[in-house]
Order: structure tokens, then C-alpha cells, then sequence
């Protein structure tokens, strides 16, 4: 499953659409699977999301723009609150975050996952219990950790021997107490993308089990005054759709929870399962909800409990892209439509939108497949097989690799990509000094933007260099600049 290194486009690739894409008898109907719960089309073939026109959007936002339904975000929130009562369950503040999904995120009785000090600014700036965040991350540095100690974090996942020397020094400088899980490598093979499996033996996460490592771990933290050890925390990948893996998981480090109360007489109150979660970005995909998911793991925790004579311990999971992924999509502007000839007369089009790998890394990172629909407009002409492609100097510049939209596509058209709330955002960048786009939120015919797009005067703030006579000081006029549909 490796992807290539310059895209999708340079993989080994079936000319024709994968086995699992069907020619569509209407190609402006919407999977209701793929999209938020609020998103439809109206008469006029038009999407709205949150009650809101996505033409009006575009207008009023410019495009590309993320659109995220906030009805739909909190469902999904509260779900996994109800499912995993009893549990902590932790959103993955890299998925996505800003200071209005964490508010979201407190408000909706779920704990906050961060992985850098970046992060953790975020969430403390929202005003969420220090006491309700995890700090991930497998090189925290010594500042990142004070900062984390400083303020309450509830848990530190320590991911290495050097780390368990950094927390030694800071307690014994501050006086600080560190709460701490031990992550664990179990050595389970998910069934996911070898970049986004994280507990076989081989790759960065973890103390592993087999080699006596995380023993030796929970040994030199038991060790430590000032050290809280709370329990153990096992990751085994990421767009996981079965709980096979977590039955084998849950089994070695269970085994390892036991051991360690034989033969340390450590007593661990808890243990993170984690998640990772699947969604739907095709048809292809068919993820399990919260409650089948909750029902399952619980079974496997408590079956392995019973097994080795040992209480069953609190329990947190982290569902991943899980709550954010689906309830975000993102809108384009169509600016060219090109046909190419492929193989025994087929055609594919080739759809260039205003964004591209600057907004959503995982096709060409992960050869990851998504999904669109024409968003602007209904139409009568036949499906034509397609592939969104953004607007960089960069031929794996791919979003969407495979799609059946209408024939008569147009420069102007909008077209919208659900799915596209983890992971898209969150791991933007100015690759050909491109803006990165808006995050607006809509629910109940309102959009509000919790963040604005990037200006040309943020790429240059950055940017130290002395200005030469007669040059441009970053001070332009920009207003006649129009970052949406007016553009042409």
C-alpha cells in the first residue's frame, strides 16, 4: 500500500475506475453515508449544508473553503459520549482543531488529544479542563512538557526512555506532579495504510512489549517521586473499520497490565485502548457506529479481564477522524475541464479546481480516495468518469482520482468534496505560496468563520528579507483580489 512519491497519478493505476465505483444513474444524487446529516440538494440540483446555499458561501467566503456542519459535528460528539459511557473518550486535536471546536468539544462532555505545544495553546485558549487533556506526541520537548506540567494536563503519554528523563528532571524541578500512560507497541498489523499503522514493531510509536521495553518503562516511572502512572496506552492505527485488531491488542497488553501488577505491585487504574476509527469517503467504505463499536470493545476488555483475574480498568478511547472527518466538506471552484484519451477510446476529464494539495495532502500522501458531486447547479448530461485535480505545479497534484460527474461541467461550476474535515486542514500548507483556505461553520442557515483564510500579508509576515528599492513591501492593495467564484 505504499504511496508513490510524486502521487497517485504515478501508482500503478487501472486506466478505467476502480471495481468499486459504479457509473450512477443520477449523478447529482447524494450517499447520504458520505456527507454531514444536514447536507441535501435542492430542486436545483443546488447543495446546501447547515441550511446554507454553497453558491452563497462561495460568494460571500470565496473558495476553496471547508464547510463544517456543526448540527452534525456535535451528533457525532455526543454519540460517542453515549456509546462509551463510562469511558473518556478523547477527540484528536490533530484531526482538526481550532478554538471553537475545542469549546464545541468541552460543551459536548468529551476530553480533548494533543500532540504538540502548538496544540495545547489552542486548547487552553478555548478554556478547556486542563485536567481533560492528553498530551501525545513520540518527541516532546523539554519545553513542551514544562508547559504541559504548568498546566494540569490530566495525562502525558511518554514515548520514550529520553522522555522519562525529561519528565525525572522537571518534577524534581517544578515540584509538579506528571500524570503518565506508557504507550505501548503491541505488535498488530492494522489493516490500513503502512503510514497511518502505528503499533507493529516497526516504526517510531512506543515502548514495545516484546523486547521488555515498556516493562522496563512502567519500572523506571514507578521509580520516580512525583510520577503518577495511570495505565497503559495501545494506538493500533488510524481509518480501522473492524475490531479484529483490537482483540489482539487488548489481549498483550492486558497481559502486560497483569505482569506488571505481579511483579512490580503496580496497581494501574486505567488503560487507553485508543481508535482510530473509520468513515466513509467512498462507497466502498462501510464504517461501524459508535454504539457496535462500544459494544465490542467492552466485550473483548472485559472477556480478557476475566481471563487473566484482573479488574477490568477505566477505560478512554480516541475515535480519531471519526467526529470531525464526515461533518466537514470542502467547496471548489471549477477553473478548467480538459478530456483525455485513455486506453480502447475511453475518456477520462480532468477537473481543475482552485485548491488542491494545499488543502488536502492525503491523496497524494496516502493514495487516499474521496469522493464529489457538482454543488452549484443540477444537470441532465451524462456521467463522464472524472478526476479532480487542483491548481499546483505538481502532476500528483490530485484531490479527488476517481468520480463520475457530469459531462457538461463548465469553468465557474462549484463542486464539493465531503469528507474532507481530518487530516485536510489540519495538515495544509503554502506549497506553491498558495492561501490557505477557511474553515466556516454553518448550522441552521447561518455561516460564521472560525478561521479566516490566509492573506498574501500572512505569507510575507513570515518572510524577512530586506525589500529592494522599487520592489514590493507587502503593503499592496489586495482588494481587487477576489479569492472565490469571481476569479476567472
Amino acid at each position: 500500500m505504499r504511496a508513490h512519491e510524486a502521487g497517485a497519478l504515478h501508482a500503478d493505476i487501472n486506466t478505467r475506475q476502480p471495481a468499486w465505483l459504479h457509473r450512477p444513474a443520477d449523478t447529482g444524487a447524494l450517499v447520504p453515508l458520505l456527507w454531514s446529516s444536514t447536507a441535501r440538494k435542492d430542486d436545483d440540483g443546488v447543495l446546501h449544508v447547515g441550511g446554507v446555499d454553497v453558491r452563497d458561501l462561495a460568494a460571500q467566503h470565496g473558495t476553496p473553503a471547508l464547510v463544517l456542519d456543526e448540527a452534525d459535528f456535535r451528533a457525532r460528539a455526543s454519540a460517542f459520549r453515549e456509546a462509551f459511557a463510562g469511558y473518556d473518550v478523547y477527540y484528536a486535536g490533530k484531526a482538526f482543531i481550532c478554538t471553537t471546536v475545542a469549546r464545541w468539544i468541552a460543551e459536548e462532555g468529551l476530553c480533548l488529544d494533543v500532540c504538540s505545544g502548538g496544540e495545547l495553546t489552542v486548547a487552553l485558549r478555548a478554556g478547556v479542563d486542563p485536567a481533560r487533556i492528553g498530551f501525545h506526541g513520540n518527541n516532546k520537548s523539554v519545553v513542551e512538557l514544562r508547559r504541559a506540567l504548568e498546566a494540569g494536563v490530566g495525562r502525558i503519554i511518554v514515548d520514550s526512555f529520553h522522555e522519562i528523563d525529561r519528565i525525572a528532571s522537571l518534577v524534581a524541578e517544578t515540584g509538579a506532579e506528571a500524570r503518565v500512560m506508557v504507550r505501548v507497541t503491541a505488535g498488530v498489523e492494522a489493516h490500513t495504510h503502512e503510514y497511518i499503522a502505528t503499533a507493529h514493531e516497526d516504526q517510531k510509536f512506543g515502548f514495545s512489549i516484546s523486547s521488555g521495553d515498556a516493562m522496563e518503562a512502567v519500572r523506571r516511572l514507578a521509580a520516580i517521586d512525583g510520577v503518577r502512572l495511570l495505565g497503559l496506552h495501545s494506538h493500533i492505527g488510524s481509518q480501522i473499520f473492524d475490531t479484529s485488531g483490537f482483540e489482539v491488542a487488548a489481549r498483550r497488553v492486558l497481559a502486560l497490565h497483569a505482569r506488571i501488577a505481579t511483579e512490580l505491585g503496580v496497581e494501574l487504574p486505567e488503560l487507553d485502548l485508543g481508535g482510530g476509527f473509520g468513515i466513509a469517503y467512498t462507497t466502498q467504505d462501510d464504517p461501524a457506529d459508535p454504539a457496535q463499536l462500544a459494544t465490542e470493545l467492552t466485550k473483548i476488555v472485559e472477556h480478557e479481564c476475566r481471563a487473566l483475574s484482573v479488574a477490568v480498568p477505566r477505560l478512554s478511547i480516541e475515535p480519531g477522524r471519526a467526529i470531525v472527518g464526515p461533518a466537514m466538506c470542502t467547496v471548489y471552484e471549477v477553473g478548467t475541464v480538459k478530456s483525455v484519451e485513455l486506453d480502447a477510446g475511453a475518456v477520462r476529464a480532468y477537473v481543475s479546481v482552485d485548491g488542491g494539495m494545499s488543502d488536502n495532502i492525503r491523496t497524494a500522501l496516502y493514495d487516499a480516495d474521496y469522493s464529489a458531486t457538482l454543488a452549484s447547479r443540477a444537470s441532465g448530461a451524462a456521467p463522464v468518469l472524472s478526476r479532480v485535480v487542483g491548481k499546483h505545479c505538481e502532476a500528483g497534484d490530485i484531490v479527488v482520482k476517481d468520480e463520475f460527474l457530469p459531462g457538461d461541467l463548465v469553468p465557474g461550476d462549484l463542486v464539493a468534496v465531503p469528507g474532507t474535515g481530518a487530516y485536510c486542514r489540519s495538515m495544509a500548507s503554502n506549497y506553491n505560496h498558495l492561501l490557505r483556505p477557511p474553515v466556516v461553520a454553518v448550522r441552521d442557515g447561518v455561516a460564521t468563520v472560525v478561521v479566516r483564510r490566509e492573506t498574501e500579508e500572512d505569507l510575507l509576515s513570515t518572510d524577512v528579507g530586506a525589500v529592494p528599492d522599487g520592489g514590493l513591501d507587502g503593503r499592496r492593495d489586495t482588494s481587487t483580489d477576489s479569492p472565490g467564484r469571481a476569479k476567472q
